[in-house]
């Protein structure tokens, strides 16, 4: 849960900025065919950066989906990853509060960041949620998404992916629900462990914090859907793929050298947060070493759950990204 900022203001999508294209890519499933995702629009911001608005039908809504490209037409791997708690439609956080464009200008790797989730776990909802609508976010980020990067951005099929916070954990049980999609992880200030107490009180309040209802997304308490989608009971969907775990211990460290107000709520509140992470990292990476997986773990002695943190992790989470996509 990214609880530490502000509450951002929620948003319907907004208006679309150059319409470009307006295609339609086939999708196929291993039980029954969706109907077919569609570009719907495409804003070129650069020669290594493009929008893109999705119309998922399995969503019901239009998705905006930033993707930092090469410049060249080569085939190459792509990485997806994935915003925290607190996502908007309007933009990923990943584009708004770091510098992953500059970042991803080095790395010959698409990397995809779909914006919006606020409060999803990136997972398909049982049931519509008053709050947040129809979520069918694992349908959108598996079935849907990933034959518009290939075709659009020539994706050679070598795929990672990874997030923060609740998006890290999404990245974990996505991989273990889709093992033949995803080649590797990173999770980076997460807690990847969901059907277990305390863990599970904690998702049930980060949905409850964005103004959702849990019951909506894989049912009521200790209900099947919470035990499907937690990845320490599928570690066979893991086993032989590299995975990163990456958490502070909550202690204020260097991006808390300023004391101001809004460093102090860093702390105060995302000093716990981290915490918690850590602690649910640490007990997940025993389970995965219990089941013979061996994750590279960046556990650190200092750093809050914020997003200079995070964009410091992702710059050490990205030899296992390399490694996952050049298998």
């Amino acid at each position: 849960m990214t609880l530490w900022s502000r509450f951002p203001a929620r948003s319907a999508i907004f208006a679309p900025i150059v319409a470009l294209a307006a295609v339609t890519i086939p999708v196929t499933s291993a039980t029954a065919s969706p109907p077919p995702a569609a570009v719907a629009q495409v804003d070129q911001v650069s020669p290594t950066r493009t929008d893109l608005m999705v119309d998922s039908p399995a969503m019901q809504r239009t998705i905006r989906v930033h993707v930092l490209h090469p410049a060249h037409s080569s085939p190459r791997p792509t990485f997806y990853l994935l915003d925290g708690n607190e996502a908007t439609y309007e933009q990923s956080d990943w584009i708004a509060k770091t510098d992953i464009t500059e970042f991803a200008a080095t790395k010959d790797v698409n990397i995809v960041l779909p914006a919006g989730g606020e409060g999803s776990y990136y997972t398909d909802w049982q049931q519509p949620d008053p709050e947040f609508g129809v979520y069918k976010w694992e349908t959108f980020l598996t079935e849907e998404l990933p034959p518009i990067v290939d075709s659009y951005f020539r994706g050679n099929g070598r795929n990672a992916i990874g997030g923060i916070s609740m998006g890290g954990q999404a990245a974990f049980t996505l991989t273990a629900r889709h093992p033949d999609l995803y080649r590797g992880v990173v999770a980076i200030s997460s807690c990847p462990l969901v059907a277990p107490e305390p863990y599970q009180d904690s998702v049930r309040a980060g949905i409850a914090y964005r103004g959702g209802d849990a019951d909506n997304m894989w049912g009521p308490r200790n209900a099947a859907g919470w035990f499907e989608h937690d990845p320490a009971q599928n570690l066979d969907g893991l086993r032989g793929k590299p995975l990163y775990l990456y958490a502070g211990s909550g202690a204020p460290g260097r991006h808390e050298q300023h004391f101001d107000d809004d460093t102090r709520a860093t702390i105060v509140v995302g000093g716990p947060i981290e915490a918690a992470a850590l602690a649910c990292s640490t007990d997940f990476a025993a389970r995965l070493a219990a089941g013979g997986i061996t994750p590279t773990l960046d556990f650190r002695p200092s750093g809050t759950h914020s997003w200079p943190y995070w964009q410091d992790a992702i710059r050490s989470a990205w030899p296992t990204v390399e490694a996952a996509v050049e298998q």
